[in-house]
């Protein structure tokens, strides 16, 4: 936990520096959300072939992450579930229509791991009760640092895996959407890079063991605040 805390401190420490490089004019600032967005979504889009998630293609992503950071500019209050849903709604709505943004009702309680292990996950018929608990929280006036959140947001989601596909994506989506919401750098998982270390640190949420999976989203937010800072640096000049 200390290790996590001299993390959290430094990000801090970098989104001051990018607080005070801010307002940015509209060029620069396409300019910077256009890298991070063609980062985020070749990362993202990537088929893992030990993976069950299916290979959204690009432009829905690109579309799920135009909405997510839409979405971000907004008072959380404001928001309501539909709005949160209709991130799976976009990136789903091209491979299949009639489940896109919406719960499965059938199948397993247990997802197939990349390296083959089972994993347990909400039996179908407790997602509604299950997303109306997520909603509470998420919607909830929170003490935490935002990193924290939206690290818990993001296993919430793969925890109760709601629909029937890309439940990771949407998750990764809702991390981002809690960062940028409050003034931090969307962060983008290196893939495949980083599959192993992200499953293994996921798994070890699952027997509450929380500190891997903060480690790895506080180093991809510092990675991302540098890049931030670095790019608005050099377009400055």
């Amino acid at each position: 936990m200390t290790n996590l805390i001299q993390k959290l401190d430094n990000i801090d420490s970098l989104k001051r520096e990018l607080d005070k490089l801010k307002p940015l004019s509209d060029v620069i600032e396409k300019k910077i959300n256009t890298w991070f967005d063609n980062a985020i979504i070749r990362n993202s889009t990537i088929k893992d072939m030990n993976s069950e998630e299916l290979k959204i293609p690009e432009i829905s992503y690109k579309e799920a992450l135009d909405y997510t950071r839409e979405l971000s500019v907004k008072n959380i209050g404001d928001l309501k579930c539909e709005d949160i849903l209709k991130i799976h709604s976009i990136l789903f709505k091209d491979i299949c229509q009639e489940y896109a943004g919406k719960y499965r009702d059938s199948g397993d309680a247990y997802v197939i791991l990349r390296n083959g292990e089972r994993a347990e996950v909400c039996h179908f018929s407790l997602i509604p009760d299950e997303m109306v608990k997520f909603f509470n929280w998420f919607f909830s006036i929170k003490k935490e640092h935002p990193l924290v959140t939206a690290a818990e947001a993001h296993n919430k989601i793969v925890s109760i895996h709601p629909f029937i596909n890309s439940n990771g994506k949407t998750a990764k989506l809702i991390m981002n959407f809690v960062l940028m919401q409050n003034g931090y750098a969307p962060i983008i998982i290196k893939m495949p890079k980083t599959w192993e270390e992200y499953d293994s640190a996921i798994k070890s949420w699952r027997n509450d063991k929380k500190d891997d999976f903060y480690n790895i989203i506080a180093d991809c937010e510092i990675d991302s605040l540098e890049t931030y800072i670095r790019e608005i640096k050099s377009y400055s000049f």
